[in-house]
């Protein structure tokens, strides 16, 4: 009995002097591995974020912080590819930066998945603990939630225990939207409204009001009894014979390579699809005289004002629409809808695909204005730096191919709106004139080609035309356009 105290005694000893790897035994491991545990630092996941509305995946293009860096709230932390643009992820917490779960580079990454680990500032992030959590906690929005009123929809905030707090880019996108800071519940540290709370908030209030589910059982159609079928005459030609195959070896089909995809162009390929398979496209034509314009343009030159034939192109449209509100309608899911704003969107071609940036409020804007505002959206547009609320909604969008020698097209509506103008390129034709004595004389007349695709639930034959024929009218005339 002495002896075995003196072993459990000898035991203790050991264990608290040299601590669990004094232990070769089962419960020694799991004391090891405990003590661990409880030395790994616990992390804020950072999961990739619905930086559109639209978006169900995206591409890391590049971090800019690495890890061990110090990160503030409200910091650019990477680059992500969205199914529009290329956006640049802010922080939403102070910390370090201690582990990168997703490298640069990487495609096709889900909503919800961890990107990234922060700890707080003095912590040993080397130490960091990667948790097996791979999805956001935050909770989806069901259909037969989505029926409801959307202001239901958003995480309600108590009055008067908080101040509001919001980082510069939840600002932009709740004022630019009209969204009240109120309803929406911060994420962010120390009661801060994140970025991806903004666009959480606005992806639920674009949300359409889904339809009733129709119900589950579907009458059957009714059996038609079958007629028996003539027995078949033996045909005298000879029967097909089919390719003939080598053991081992497929058939020839050809060779192919692989096109990597990118998100804009998924989504260009989706919503192109819809628009043509659901929207009734009318198309209508017409030719303007540019004469006037070119004139104007070289006057504005000599004062150093550049701007485009577009540029008059977009303010035209702009005052067109201002005359004839009936055009400023979008089909959404419970029907027409008038619009107050006029916002025009310009297709501008990029390397990832086609974007529409928006012009707001065209009709008030000046043609200085005008111009420096596509030059600056076009050029963010290519470099992939658009904001959501740079290139989400718009009223009306001109598509314009005459710079690569296109004399007219057709262009696919962009839904919801009801709209799309096609331009091609300029054209010079002769023509019989009188001169300002009333004498005949043959000039030349610089002809521009727009097509007008219009939703015909929306927008019928006569109001298209008549829509043309006011367009034409206040190109043809700038100065009296640019004054309305």
């Amino acid at each position: 009995m002495a002896a075995s105290l003196r072993v459990g005694c000898q035991g203790m000893l050991r264990s608290l002097v040299f601590g669990a790897r004094a232990v070769a035994t089962g419960r020694g491991v799991r004391a090891l591995h405990t003590l661990g545990r409880l030395r790994g630092v616990a992390p804020t996941q950072v999961f990739m974020p619905a930086l559109s509305p639209t978006m169900e995946e995206g591409n890391i293009v590049k971090w800019l912080k690495k890890e061990g860096e110090m990160v503030n709230a409200g910091d650019a932390l990477c680059e992500i590819e969205t199914d529009k643009a290329v956006v640049t992820m802010e922080s939403s917490d102070d910390g370090v930066l201690a582990k990168i779960m997703i490298d640069e580079g990487s495609r096709n990454v889900r909503l919800g998945v961890l990107i990234a680990l922060l700890v707080e500032e003095g912590q040993d992030w080397k130490q960091v603990e990667v948790p097996v959590v791979t999805a956001s906690p935050t909770p989806q929005v069901t259909p037969s939630d989505s029926a409801t009123d959307v202001t239901a929809q958003l995480p309600q905030t108590q009055p008067g225990k908080h101040r509001i707090r919001l980082s510069p880019a939840a600002r932009r996108i709740l004022e630019t939207n009209g969204l009240d800071p109120n309803i929406i519940a911060p994420s962010g540290p120390h009661g801060i409204i994140t970025k991806e709370d903004a666009l959480r908030a606005l992806e639920l209030k674009k949300e359409p009001v889904v339809e009733s589910m129709q119900a589950t059982t579907t009458p059957q159609p009714e059996k038609i009894p079958s007629v028996p079928q003539p027995t078949p005459a033996p045909s005298t030609s000879r029967p097909a014979i089919p390719p003939m195959s080598i053991p081992g070896k497929p058939l020839a089909t050809g060779t192919f390579s692989e096109i990597p995809t990118s998100n804009i162009r998924k989504v260009i390929a989706k919503r192109l699809t819809e628009s043509k398979s659901t929207i009734p496209h009318s198309y209508a034509s017409t030719d303007c005289d540019l004469g006037a314009v070119l004139k104007l343009r070289k006057e504005l030159a000599k004062d150093d004002i550049k701007v485009s034939v577009n540029d008059f192109i977009i303010k035209a449209t702009a005052v067109t629409i201002k005359q004839m509100p009936d055009v400023n309608v979008r089909w959404e899911s419970e029907g027409p809808r008038q619009l107050d704003s006029i916002d025009i969107s310009i297709a501008v071609a990029t390397d990832r695909g086609l974007i529409t940036p928006i012009v707001k409020e065209a009709a008030d804007k000046g043609l200085k204005e005008i111009a420096a505002s596509a030059k600056v959206l076009a050029q963010k547009a290519r470099d992939g730096k658009l904001l959501p609320e740079e290139y989400q909604g718009g009223s009306f969008s001109i598509s314009n191919l005459g710079m690569f020698g296109i004399s007219g097209f057709s262009a696919v509506i962009n839904p919801p709106q009801s709209c799309i103008l096609a331009v091609g390129s300029s054209r010079t034709e002769l023509a019989l004139d009188n001169d300002e004595e009333g004498n005949p004389q043959i000039v030349q007349r610089q002809l521009l080609n727009v097509t007008l695709s219009s939703d015909g639930r929306l927008v019928d034959d006569d109001l298209a035309s008549r829509f043309l024929e006011r367009f034409r009218t206040n190109l043809e005339n700038p100065i009296h356009c640019a004054l309305l």
